[in-house]
């Protein structure tokens, strides 16, 4: 089986901050890694999504061209993705020439296909700046929800796709006045063509999740209507249709046709030309994107409805997970109101794997989650430190001192071994479970339940007291422990990645944690007796006990420093 996975695209804009990690490449780089472990053929994308009219509104406020701010920005922010411990097979951008040939080839199969019609329309106009207003050029109150800054194609708070003239009170965003209405020519793709098509594969999809599937029904219920796919804006692909001249396509018909050309460029610089085509048009293959709500709509509707209106066997979507938001002390990350954690600002804090383990206990899986800094706290210190660190720094550092790390044989095993054992199988079982059904903050539930048990196990048997009293007593609970501590090490790696790492050193275990079928190699329970495990140290460190008094402190000091490093267009 082949598996593509999609991160949804960060706009280069803005760091991405804590809600765009978990929504999107935190996510999809966790279950990258797993599939890894599990010995599965993948191929993980995203790029730096630089085409539009808000990367061309900044150029023209800076008065430089849009791509010297998108070329420090992308190297930016890929080298802080580095710095998470993120690894893409190909982290990419729309700005490369393998994407924007497929974006213009596809979207003229599709053209041909008769899915794509001209036609003109009304856009707002700015008088003042000679220039029409799509997408982020405006903005406006939305006619659904009231909120007040809502953009010219989407509202950012209740997420409805817009049109520019659905907008009430509507301005310009470079000179601020109210525009005119004036017509021009557009290129639309006939969704309307494809409803009966993307509502059957919805309504057939058994793996959607809920908030998926019922938005996704929603939406089509209003009746799809045919979507501009071509702006009058500059800074894009140019458009390729026959008359389409100074004409450039809408950044998210653009943006989308990524996930595709960024598996052929993959490949191609592997040297290995049309390999991609066995990953998107293979029956058996299983797409899987991760986003926020709020992109929903794109990747199941437009997405699949330009997959089956190309008639080339496209493989569509297997699962989609779209994660509900998250806040932060129960606002919405904002920049410009300094509301909210990014992910530059983060690594000042606290180091990349602290940051992935409590954002994927935190992930809204089901409804709005809210980040806070005593939740941080908590989870570092009790579940980080506590619960997982200090029962795998018990068990190693007990070996080592009082068995000279070597690793203890056992003797027969008691009903409450025979228990733990199970507790390991059981654990993987449910694990991989939850992680083939995107449900990954259950999984990492499931592996700190499992160190919870180890703990009590550990307790409850006592081998320090029975060292002499009773030597293959203890010999067998060191033996079982010893190989909870390998699971754990094995579960946690995608989530953990660098300190799954330094205890595989510790493990001593010898070959690549990231051997392909790792993950099963728990049931075998594999650390023998006599293996000689190294000295131990412990993973995690505590937060200091003053950290809650000083965090607004130091965040005020990290915000100044990382302003500095920043790209102007990030600044």
């Amino acid at each position: 089986m082949k598996w593509v996975i999609g991160a949804a695209w960060p706009y280069v804009n803005n760091v991405p901050h804590l809600g765009t990690m978990i929504g999107s490449l935190l996510s999809a780089d966790i279950f990258a890694k797993y599939l890894k472990l599990r010995g599965e053929d993948y191929v993980f994308v995203s790029g730096s999504d630089e085409h539009g009219t808000v990367i061309e509104v900044e150029a023209i406020k800076k008065g430089v061209e849009p791509g010297e701010l998108t070329d420090q920005a992308h190297e930016y922010v890929k080298h802080l993705l580095e710095e998470w411990g993120i690894e893409l097979s190909n982290y990419t951008r729309t700005e490369n020439s393998v994407h924007k040939e497929f974006v213009k080839e596809t979207l003229m199969k599709i053209y041909n296909n008769g899915y794509i019609f001209e036609q003109e329309e009304v856009i707002p106009y700015c008088p003042r700046d000679s220039m029409f207003l799509p997408d982020r050029f405006i903005i406006g109150r939305c006619p659904y929800c009231s909120y007040e800054e809502a953009r010219g194609d989407q509202c950012d708070k209740c997420g409805r796709l817009l049109h520019p003239t659905d907008l009430i009170n509507p301005k310009c965003v470079i000179c601020g006045s109210m525009p005119i209405q004036k017509r021009t020519k557009h290129w639309f793709f006939d969704l309307s063509r494809l409803e009966e098509d993307v509502r059957k594969w919805v309504e057939s999809n058994e793996n959607l999740p809920d908030n998926v599937k019922n938005f996704t029904l929603s939406w089509i219920r209003e009746g799809l209507r045919p979507r501009s796919i071509t702006r009058d804006n500059k800074w894009g692909i140019e458009a390729p249709f026959p008359g389409a001249n100074g004409k450039t396509i809408y950044v998210w018909f653009d943006a989308l046709l990524g996930y595709i050309s960024a598996t052929k460029e993959y490949f191609v610089k592997k040297g290995m030309g049309d390999k991609w085509i066995d990953y998107w048009r293979n029956p058996e293959s299983r797409i899987v994107f991760f986003m926020g709500k709020d992109n929903i709509p794109f990747h199941s509707v437009i997405f699949p409805a330009m997959e089956i209106a190309l008639r080339e066997g496209y493989t569509l979507p297997w699962n989609i997970s779209a994660t509900e938001y998250l806040l932060f002390k129960g606002e919405k990350f904002s920049k410009s109101r300094r509301i909210g954690v990014w992910i530059d600002e983060a690594l000042e804090i606290a180091p990349a794997d602290y940051w992935r383990f409590t954002l994927i206990r935190m992930r809204p899986e089901l409804r709005d989650a809210n980040f806070n800094w005593a939740d941080f706290y908590r989870i570092v210190n009790r579940e980080l430190c506590d619960d997982i660190g200090n029962f795998i720094h018990r068990v190693l550092s007990f070996i080592y001192k009082r068995y000279g790390g070597i690793v203890p044989a056992p003797g027969e095993l008691n009903e409450v071994d025979k228990d733990m054992i199970n507790r390991v199988l059981n654990t993987l079982n449910k694990v991989d479970e939850d992680y083939l059904g995107l449900r990954l903050k259950h999984a990492v539930e499931k592996v700190l339940e499992l160190s919870w048990n180890g703990n009590q196990y550990l307790n409850q048997k006592a081998p320090w007291d029975k060292l002499s009293s009773d030597p293959i007593d203890a010999a067998t609970t060191m033996w079982i422990s010893v190989n909870v501590v390998y699971a754990l090490n094995i579960l946690l790696a995608p989530i953990t990645p660098r300190k799954a790492e330094e205890l595989w050193e510790i493990l001593n275990i010898g070959g690549d944690l990231w051997k392909p079928g790792r993950l099963f190699t728990i049931r075998e329970l594999p650390i023998k007796p006599g293996h000689r495990i190294r000295e131990p140290r412990p993973l995690f460190n505590r937060l200091p006990q003053d950290f809650l008094e000083k965090i607004d402190q130091l965040m005020e000091e990290v915000r100044l420093n990382t302003s500095k490093r920043r790209p102007s267009l990030l600044a």
